[in-house]
C-alpha cells in the first residue's frame, strides 16, 4: 500500500466515524421513526464500510483498522456519556429525586436463534409510550412526563459498530460501559430497551460491577435462557443467564412464566441454584410470587421482562410464540407487590415484525416499561 493510499484510508475511517456518530445521534433524537427507516440506518453503515474497503482497507495495516474501530466505539460511548450527564443535570436541578428511571436502547438482534426483529424494538416502544391513544400515567399515579420519573439517553448504536467489524466481545463491553455511564450520573437508574435477551448479560454485569456486588434477579420469561452456549454461541439470547450466574452477578435468580424448558435448562437451573417457576404449577406458586421480598443483603433487585413471558393472546409480537403463558395482570400483580429496591431492569424480545397491524404488542411492551418505570423511580 502506498503512503497516499494509507492516509486516504485513515481519512475515510475518520469520516465514517463522524457519519456514524451523527446517524446515531439523529436516530436517538428522532425516536418516532418506524421499521421502514431502520434498514436505511443499517444500509448507511454498510455502504460506508464497503466504500472504505474499496479504498484498500483489506490490505491496510491492522493498526489502522483497530484505530478506526476505536474511534467508532469512542464516538458511540461519548454520545451516551454526554446525554447521561445532561439529563442527570436537569433532573438534579429540579431536585427531590432519589431514583429516576433512564431509558437506554440496545437495538441488538443478531444473537437471536430464530428471528432478529427485536433489533427494531426500541424506537417502536418509545413511540408507543408516548402514543396519543393512552396517557402517560402509571396505574398508581406516577407521571412519566415528569423528568424526575423518566428520562432517556437514546440508543447504543449497535448496528453501526457491527458494520465496522466490531465483534461481540467488544460490543458487549460497550453495552456494559454505556450502562455504567448512566449509573455514574445520580439519580439515574438504567431501564434498558431490547433487543434480544442476550443484552441482559452485559447490562447485569455492568450493574453489579458498578455497585460492587451481586443483585437478586426477577426474570419473567417463557424460557430459562440458561443454555451453556446455545448453538455454539456463548452470547446467544438463550445463554444470557448462564453467563450471569457463572460470573457471580446474582445471588438469587427467580424465573417466572417458564413453559418451554429442556433437560439442559433444568440441569443448568439446578447447577446454579435457580428458582424456576413453571406455568404448569403457577396456580400453586401464585401466592408466593405475589408477595416477594428481594434484595436484602445484596445490592438490590434487577428485573428482566421478556415479552414472551406473556401468553400470545396478550403479546403476539414476539419471536418465540409459546401458548399457556402469564396474563398481563399476573405480571403486574407480581411486579407491583414486589418489595425491594429495583436498581435496574430491562424489557426485551418484542419483535415489531411479528406484531399486529395496530401495534398491540408495542403497546403492551410500553405498558411494561411504564409500570417498571413507576416501580423503579422514587
Amino acid at each position: 500500500m502506498s503512503l497516499l493510499t494509507h492516509y486516504s484510508v485513515k481519512y475515510h475511517f475518520s469520516l465514517l466515524t463522524k457519519i456514524l456518530a451523527f446517524a446515531a445521534f439523529y436516530f436517538s433524537r428522532n425516536s418516532s421513526f418506524g421499521i421502514k427507516e431502520m434498514p436505511i440506518m443499517n444500509r448507511m453503515g454498510k455502504i460506508g464500510a464497503r466504500f472504505v474497503h474499496r479504498l484498500g482497507v483489506d490490505s491496510a495495516p491492522s493498526a489502522s483498522l483497530v484505530d478506526g474501530q476505536n474511534r467508532v466505539v469512542e464516538a458511540s460511548l461519548t454520545l451516551i456519556r454526554e446525554r447521561a450527564k445532561l439529563k442527570a443535570e436537569l433532573v438534579r436541578a429540579l431536585g427531590g429525586s432519589i431514583a429516576t428511571s433512564c431509558l437506554l436502547g440496545v437495538p441488538l438482534g443478531h444473537n437471536s436463534s430464530f428471528l432478529q426483529g427485536p433489533a427494531f424494538a426500541p424506537p417502536r416502544i418509545r413511540e408507543a409510550i408516548w402514543c396519543g391513544s393512552t396517557n402517560s400515567a402509571s396505574e398508581k399515579g406516577k407521571e412519566l412526563k415528569d423528568p424526575k420519573v423518566l428520562t432517556d439517553v437514546g440508543d447504543v448504536p449497535v448496528q453501526e459498530m457491527r458494520d465496522c467489524g466490531i465483534d461481540d466481545e467488544r460490543l458487549m463491553k460497550t453495552i456494559s460501559d454505556s450502562v455504567k455511564f448512566v449509573m455514574e450520573e445520580a439519580p439515574l437508574r438504567p431501564l434498558v430497551l431490547g433487543g434480544d435477551h442476550s443484552i441482559s448479560y452485559p447490562v447485569v454485569r455492568a450493574v453489579t460491577e458498578y455497585l460492587g456486588g451481586p443483585v437478586d434477579i426477577l426474570h419473567f420469561d417463557a424460557h430459562p435462557d440458561i443454555y451453556h452456549a446455545f448453538e455454539g454461541n456463548k452470547y446467544s439470547h438463550a445463554s444470557s443467564f448462564a453467563r450471569i450466574m457463572e460470573g457471580g452477578h446474582a445471588r438469587r435468580l427467580l424465573q417466572v412464566g417458564i413453559r418451554s424448558i429442556t433437560k439442559e435448562g433444568r440441569d443448568q437451573g439446578k447447577r446454579f441454584g435457580v428458582e424456576q417457576f413453571e406455568m404448569h404449577s403457577f396456580t400453586k406458586d401464585r401466592e408466593f410470587l405475589e408477595n416477594l421480598k428481594l434484595g436484602e443483603g445484596v445490592k438490590g433487585v434487577y428485573v428482566s421482562i421478556d415479552c414472551d413471558c406473556l401468553d400470545p393472546a396478550f403479546a403476539p409480537g414476539v419471536s418465540h410464540i409459546e401458548p399457556g403463558g402469564l396474563s398481563f395482570r399476573d405480571v403486574m400483580n407480581i411486579l407491583q407487590n414486589l418489595q425491594g429496591d429495583i436498581v435496574a431492569g430491562d424489557v426485551v424480545e418484542f419483535n415489531p415484525q411479528r406484531d399486529t397491524v395496530d401495534g398491540m404488542t408495542a403497546m403492551v411492551a410500553a405498558k411494561l416499561v411504564r409500570e417498571l418505570t413507576a416501580k423503579m423511580s422514587k
